[in-house]
């Protein structure tokens, strides 16, 4: 495994599983445990994919070590605020059964975020968070949190495939170190992505899949990846990533791909603001 140091001194794993949409508890739970006996480190769940209760059975389920693995959760809109976020917080680590997360996120960029980081701050000096950053968040509003409190966020959780690269957006993070986390890698497979002919020809060239080459260019680049699946070959296949290194002429190519557009919805598009101020 691969590692990044994030701005406040702790060692961040480059290849992690996701559960976003694993919405069955066993299922959760056995995908979590075998992520963990493949290899995973990082593990990353949220309060609104309703699954935490079942990856904390699977935490516990795969006798790891509460020190080799990192645990992430995220805070939802609707418990934004200082009060809101320290109960919600406490409520995501009982049904994970820990004592502390190795990192917590501000889900989307809406709501008392404010009052929420400030909850978040107390919590990390508390020694309950070990790191705090944000999901789906732009260029401005991490700047507007860095400027105006006392910790800047570590990590920025946003989506990153080939389809959308925004390496503005990554340009930036870097110059104010704020570590870049994808979602979505495989962009759920839109536009044949698993059949992309300049894929399929790197991949070949390094008998890989395309899958293993899309997680490849992300990691080589220092972005920290987050991958799902609920079939143990496909998790150990999504963790054997560093055993080959892309030429600059492949990096080259993937970058070509970009579209510069998101795959799934636009955060400035204040018909989604009012969507997800209706979720729970």
């Amino acid at each position: 495994m691969e590692y990044v140091t994030l701005n406040d001194g702790n060692k961040m794993p480059l290849a992690g599983f996701g559960v976003f949409q694993i919405s069955d508890s066993k299922e959760a739970a056995q995908s979590v445990t075998d992520a963990i006996n493949s290899g995973y480190q990082l593990i990353d769940t949220a309060r609104a994919y309703n699954n935490e209760e079942a990856v904390g059975n699977g935490i516990k389920a795969s006798g790891a070590k509460r020190d080799d693995l990192f645990i992430a959760s995220k805070l939802w809109v609707s418990d934004t605020g200082y009060e809101k976020t320290k109960t919600a917080f406490e409520t995501s680590l009982r049904k994970l059964q820990l004592d502390y997360l190795d990192l917590y996120l501000i889900h989307q960029p809406y709501g008392d975020i404010y009052g929420s980081w400030r909850a978040m701050e107390d919590l990390q000096k508390e020694g309950k968070i070990r790191s705090i950053g944000v999901s789906n968040f732009e260029r401005d509003r991490v700047t507007d949190l860095a400027i105006f409190n006392n910790v800047k966020p570590a990590v920025n959780q946003i989506e990153l495939n080939p389809w959308f690269q925004q390496p503005k957006e990554i340009e930036y993070y870097r110059e104010y170190d704020v570590q870049p986390e994808a979602w979505a890698p495989f962009a759920e497979g839109k536009h044949c992505i698993f059949k992309n002919e300049i894929l399929s020809k790197i991949a070949a060239s390094h008998h890989k899949t395309v899958g293993q080459v899309i997680l490849r260019w992300l990691t080589q680049n220092k972005i920290v990846a987050l991958a799902k699946s609920v079939h143990k070959e496909r998790m150990a296949e999504n963790i054997d990533i560093f055993d080959f290194e892309l030429t600059d002429a492949e990096m080259s190519q993937i970058t070509q791909l970009d579209r510069g557009e998101s795959q799934f919805f636009d955060h400035h598009d204040p018909e989604q603001v009012k969507r997800m101020a209706t979720l729970h």
